[in-house]
């Protein structure tokens, strides 16, 4: 295992086998693609032939090293054809039958020394080294689609695997420009462990009709920057993978996020693989499209006329940086604002702030002067919630305690003229619970800003069972008319972003606790392998570990799952008074500033 891995066979050209035999190809390999099917490795040497087509055009390569590249790759049909490998990589179906057909065949086939990689993303790596005659040179290497552009590859040893061999393979993923992770033998490894279970949910979600697709994958788009929601993202990847990756993952956790939500049975019996045959949770313009076309289940435009509320001027209580960050969005749209607070002192604080923003805001060209000056008068700073006597609209942004929220909805219920429409911006807390705070019910409702509020395009609407239409139509219309994308969900624990978001941030933690992975590891495997803009433990110390916990607490208390109870590694950690950034120490340590 000394020599160097030059000579590289990969077993299925698929999408994952051509993606990695394009990377290998062009990093100096000779690769041997091997395929039973004639049509599937034309179609990789096709793709290799565009891919470095467009390399030429865009002056990356020369046409002459082009050729060197195509000339290095070659296609067969027969796995005889791997026998002068210095190293194998198996991307067939997941199957265990499929795969340890490949590796007895290989054992017969390639030298002693050759390594054997399997490509799995859900499969035992140990179950498929005891079978083979030389179970020390078996080992996972995991890349990610498109192979060519996704940086993670996760090396997966089992207990029998050599050290030799994972620094051979180690070495080659760093010398193609990829950031190997060093992972353990378990189904899903680190990033498809933390991934699947949150498509689960999602799927789980939409199955019990709390909320359409679209605002499904809409909110997790745009509330957590994702590069695609979690049902698209399910099609892409293939419904029926993502079940059978579920499947190995819940009988080795027995956890019941990991336990298949039915729907993916369903529509993966019904051949709705997604991409691949042209449906699935969406609808596509044929088999192997990305182009999602209309279908039955698509929403209907928005019908014109007034059957909402006029909003014209606009009361926001608080004054902390949602508060004004709020009060900003509605002033820059246009709204007349009352911007209340406990004291005068407080909300002229949270008014300087906002001129603050709006300074930043002209420095970067993004807005005049003018226009800066005509948002900040539309802006009254008031000391009482009384000066809300005549707004249309009411939305308060005070602390995260139910009780201190009701009291709040009492007095606005008092303050405010009929007709005024009552919101709150809670992230976790029942919207009805405040709504039986008032005489007036139907018109409280549920209007969820992420912060910082004048970025962040996502207001998740939360509609209670007593909401009037009228009011629901309302909010509707203003959040568009703020410029933002408003996404409909029921009154439960979490709405949308939270539910999804903190279970799967608390996996994250679990995989801490029992040592499988480090928190770099795992950050980089989520930045790298999905795309996400912040690990997870980046986005918990930045959230604060007191707020993760209560968000934890809630949806624990609501779904009554165990999988959902929190972490002991981050109750610990708050009982300790690590919060995160904000305390200058969480799963990591800051500089005091």
């Amino acid at each position: 295992m000394d020599t160097p891995l030059s000579t590289i066979a990969v077993v299925g050209l698929g999408t994952m086998g051509s993606g990695i035999a394009d990377v290998l190809a062009r990093a100096g390999r000779e690769v041997i693609g091997i395929d039973i099917s004639e049509n599937a490795a034309a179609k990789a040497v096709a793709a290799l032939e565009s891919s470095t087509a467009r390399a030429v055009d865009r002056g990356r390569i020369t046409e002459e090293e082009r050729q060197d590249v195509l000339a290095r790759f070659r296609t067969f049909s027969d796995l005889q054809a791997a026998a002068d490998a210095d190293l194998v990589i198996e991307v067939v179906p997941e199957s265990y039958e499929t795969k340890q057909e490949v590796f007895r065949a290989l054992d017969g086939i390639v030298r002693p020394d050759t390594i054997l990689a399997t490509g799995t993303n859900a499969l035992s790596v140990t179950r498929l080294a005891a079978d083979s005659a030389h179970p020390e040179r078996v080992l996972g290497l995991h890349f990610f689609t498109p192979v060519q552009a996704m940086k993670l590859v996760e090396v997966v040893s089992s207990v029998l695997t050599s050290p030799i061999a994972v620094d051979a393979v180690t070495t080659l993923a760093q010398q193609l420009g990829k950031e190997p992770v060093a992972v353990g033998d378990r189904p899903g490894f680190v990033a498809d462990g933390l991934l699947f279970g949150y498509l689960n949910q999602a799927a789980a979600m939409y199955e019990a009709k709390y909320a359409s697709r679209e605002d499904i994958d809409a909110a997790m788009r745009l509330g957590c920057g994702l590069p695609m929601g979690p049902l698209a993202l399910l099609d892409l990847i293939g419904i029926d993978t993502a079940r059978t990756v579920l499947e190995a993952m819940y009988s080795a956790s027995h956890d019941r996020l990991h336990a298949p939500a039915p729907i993916l049975k369903q529509l993966s019996e019904a051949g709705l693989t997604g991409r691949k045959s042209g449906r699935g949770f969406y609808t596509y313009e044929g088999p192997g499209s990305a182009e999602v076309v209309r279908d039955a289940l698509t929403p209907q435009a928005a019908a014109a006329g007034g059957e909402g509320r006029e909003v014209r001027s606009v009361g926001v209580a608080g004054s902390g940086t949602m508060a004004s960050g709020i009060a900003e969005v509605f002033a820059k749209a246009g709204y007349d604002v009352v911007l209340a607070a406990r004291s005068q002192e407080k909300a002229d604080t949270a008014k300087a702030r906002i001129a603050k923003s709006l300074a930043r805001s002209v420095d970067k060209g993004r807005m005049t002067a003018e226009a800066r000056d005509e948002t900040l008068a539309r802006i009254a700073a008031a000391g009482s919630l009384d000066a809300f006597a005549e707004v249309d609209l009411a939305v308060e942004a005070v602390a995260e305690d139910l009780g201190i929220k009701q009291e709040l909805f009492a007095r606005l219920d008092k303050i405010c003229k009929p007709g005024a429409v009552l919101a709150t911006t809670t992230s976790s807390l029942p919207v009805v619970a405040c709504a039986r705070a008032t005489s007036r019910p139907q018109d409280v409702i549920g209007m969820h800003f992420f912060n910082p509020a004048p970025a962040m395009k996502l207001v998740e609407i939360v509609r209670t069972v007593l909401t009037g239409d009228d009011v629901h139509a309302t909010v509707r219309t203003v959040t568009e008319k703020i410029r933002k994308h408003p996404v409909d969900c029921g009154d439960r624990a979490g709405f949308i972003v939270n539910a999804l978001l903190f279970p799967y941030l608390n996996n994250a933690i679990k995989m801490v606790q029992e040592h499988y992975a480090t928190l770099d590891d795992i950050d980089a495997a989520m930045k790298l392998g999905g795309g996400y803009p912040m690990g997870p433990f980046e986005l918990l110390d930045v959230v604060g570990l007191d707020v993760s916990l209560a968000i934890e607490q809630v949806l624990h208390r609501e779904f009554r799952d165990p999988g959902l109870a929190p972490a002991p590694l981050l109750e610990h950690l708050v009982a300790a008074g690590c919060l995160g950034r904000k305390t200058g120490r969480g799963f990591r340590e800051y500089a005091r500033r």
